[in-house]
């Protein structure tokens, strides 16, 4: 049997990266799959076709999770599509960096909403369900960069430290209703982000690398499989790093 045999769940983010890492791995595990995307609709279409291969359901919607109400639409409109939610994988995110001296109000306050606020609004909008369900499994992708700061990334750190904080707050507050929380923090992880940045700001990043490699999506995915299923069934309020040791 596979690990993630009859759930659901829904990842944001989940068209390129690692949300699509996280996205293929739980469908070949069993798992129905809800995402969002913001902008393509084509690369949403490209990924639902992918997941049905591996005999699955899979659907993408078009949601901005860092709007309150938007965030209950969507969780409204997946129950109702799908008949149930076992699973919330936070892992929308942006990056405006600038140094604080530049940074403007308006690079801020996208940041926070799309990375913290919208955690809060997911998390919120599938309480009632989970509740009901007396079951369920949020897993909210936090950074390394939330852990230890990194200059020129205020925004973004403080945005991913705050994920940390609302991940133990929730853990303890639902842990009595068999409703897990935890966070994963990824290191220098290869995506179509980091494949911007060049070749030799990439090798400075792997020499500093224990493992001496970029991670893959695969392997945060891994992480991911672990909590959402029974493997990680008396694991709640943990922040794990996925950095390759880059973190100790």
């Amino acid at each position: 049997m596979k690990l993630l045999e009859n759930k659901v769940t829904l990842i944001t983010g989940a068209t390129r990266g690692i949300g699509k890492g996280i996205a293929m791995k739980f469908a070949q595990q069993g798992s129905s799959v809800a995402f969002t995307y913001v902008s393509s609709e084509s690369k949403a279409v490209e990924l639902e076709e992918e997941l049905k291969k591996f005999g699955v359901e899979a659907k993408g919607y078009k949601s901005n999770a860092g709007n309150f109400q938007e965030a209950q639409e969507l969780v409204d409109a997946i129950i109702n599509d799908f008949g149930q939610l076992d699973v919330l994988i936070n892992n929308a995110g942006i990056t405006k960096d600038g140094l604080l001296m530049r940074m403007s109000e308006d690079n801020w306050d996208d940041v926070i909403d799309i990375n913290l606020k919208s955690v809060f609004n997911l998390t919120k909008a599938s309480l009632r369900n989970f509740l009901k369900q007396k079951n369920g499994s949020i897993i909210n992708m936090s950074s390394i960069v939330g852990v230890q700061g990194n200059a020129g990334q205020s925004n973004y750190a403080a945005s991913k430290s705050g994920i940390i904080g609302f991940t133990k707050s929730v853990a303890q507050e639902l842990g009595s209703r068999n409703i897990r929380c935890n966070a994963i923090a990824p290191g220098f992880i290869e995506t179509e982000m980091t494949g911007a940045l060049g070749e030799d700001v990439v090798n400075t990043w792997i020499q500093n690398i224990p493992l001496k490699r970029a991670g893959k999506p695969e392997d945060v995915a891994n992480c991911c499989l672990f909590l959402a299923s029974d493997m990680g069934a008396y694991v709640s309020g943990q922040v794990i790093s996925v950095c390759g040791g880059m973190l100790t």
